[in-house]
């Protein structure tokens, strides 16, 4: 019998559709038309599959069948048209889930390709990114990071993960690959804590909701084993590395993880990994007024990446309440970008998004558990 957990069909696959229908003495084209429905016409309820004959839908319903989509539960909208989503799932717990507008029908930056405006131009966007989480809190514990403070919940189930993005796709009524939509796996939680869910949500949304790949980036702290298995993977999103130290010291104070995987062994990993045709690695590294943010510290991350294929978002702290840092003067950011870029390495500042609703990059955590009063 194909497990169902919550009974929900959403985050089943192909096989473990046909196995269902199957089971039930159907034609194995119903699990096509379940497919269809769920992740492209992101039908919510097992009722309203009109593809499907009333005596099978009534027969799903009956083996205690659902499709469940994840709830909005509140939803927060900052003035530079970030939306930061609390998503709600049926046992209590919840995530959040950040959709970020960008462009306005012009040109794209950050090496993004600029699109025909067309589909979106109306709408004062161009282009899109989902920022989606993968755990309920998180367990690595970075010391600048608002989630840390959370601890680690649970996992989330490929369903609930793949259920943030086709929340957010509905919200926003938008529809891949029409319009033009990245996931950054960069919201709460380890990915690759997560691996077997993270990469079954992965590979539903490339092949049953229509986001490519090329689209997609996951997000690191260095779980080193992990970063060797990903490049084996036939369907993968581009893979990014939170690096935020130039040497073991300093990054041991910020990132526990770098206890029990060391920045020699995550260095080894990312010089292994098989990028593909014109892939890059990135880096990324959260800057920390006077912690991590010198130009030694840029010339010894020079060192550390000298002849790997990468490039390095440097992000300035995003602050929030419980973090012990301070934000970097932007003389001290653009000296940092100097040296790595005189180095030859390519080196973005990344503008921070949503930052007046606890939407940017390193302070989400449950809205429910947090005052949302804006940062300056």
């Amino acid at each position: 019998m194909t497990h169902l957990a919550h009974n929900s069909l959403l985050g089943l696959d192909r096989g473990e559709l046909v196995s269902l229908v199957e089971r039930i003495g159907e034609p194995t084209y119903r699990a096509q038309q379940l497919l269809d429905a769920i992740y492209r016409k992101r039908v919510e309820s097992i009722d309203q599959v009109s593809t499907l004959p009333q005596p099978l839908r009534v027969k799903l319903m009956g083996e205690g069948c659902s499709i469940s989509p994840p709830a909005v539960e509140k939803r927060f909208v900052s003035k530079d048209g970030t939306v930061r989503y609390l998503i709600a799932f049926p046992d209590g717990q919840s995530v959040e889930t950040v959709w970020m507008p960008e462009g306005d029908g012009g040109e794209a930056g950050d090496g993004t390709e600029a699109g025909d405006s067309s589909q979106n131009g109306s709408r004062g966007w161009d282009r899109a990114t989902i920022c989606v989480s993968s755990q309920v809190g998180c367990a690595v514990d970075c010391q600048f990071c608002l989630t840390a403070l959370l601890g680690v919940k649970r996992n989330l189930t490929a369903g609930e993960i793949v259920g943030q993005v086709l929340r957010v796709l509905t919200d926003q009524n938008v529809s891949p690959p029409q319009d033009r939509v990245n996931l950054a796996f960069m919201g709460m939680g380890e990915p690759f804590l997560n691996y077997d869910n993270f990469m079954k949500a992965v590979r539903l949304l490339v092949e049953e909701v229509g986001i490519a790949e090329s689209r997609m980036t996951v997000s690191t702290a260095g779980i080193v084993p992990r970063i060797h298995d990903f490049g084996l993977e036939v369907i993968r999103p581009k893979l990014a590395i939170s690096l935020n130290a130039s040497n073991d010291e300093t990054r041991t104070r910020l990132m526990p993880i770098n206890r029990k995987w060391s920045l020699d062994s995550l260095i080894a990993a990312a010089r292994d990994f098989p990028l593909r045709n014109r892939e890059r690695i990135t880096f990324e590294y959260v800057l920390l007024n006077g912690v991590n943010d010198d130009t030694t510290n840029a010339e010894e991350v020079v060192a550390l990446l000298r002849g790997l294929r990468s490039k390095v978002n440097l992000i300035a702290l995003n602050p929030g309440p419980g973090i012990d840092f301070s934000i970097p003067a932007a003389d001290r950011v653009s000296a940092f970008q100097n040296v790595l870029i005189k180095s030859g390495i390519p080196t973005f500042v990344r503008r921070p998004r949503g930052r007046d609703i606890f939407a940017a990059c390193g302070q989400l955590k449950r809205t429910v558990e947090i005052a949302t009063s804006p940062i300056p």
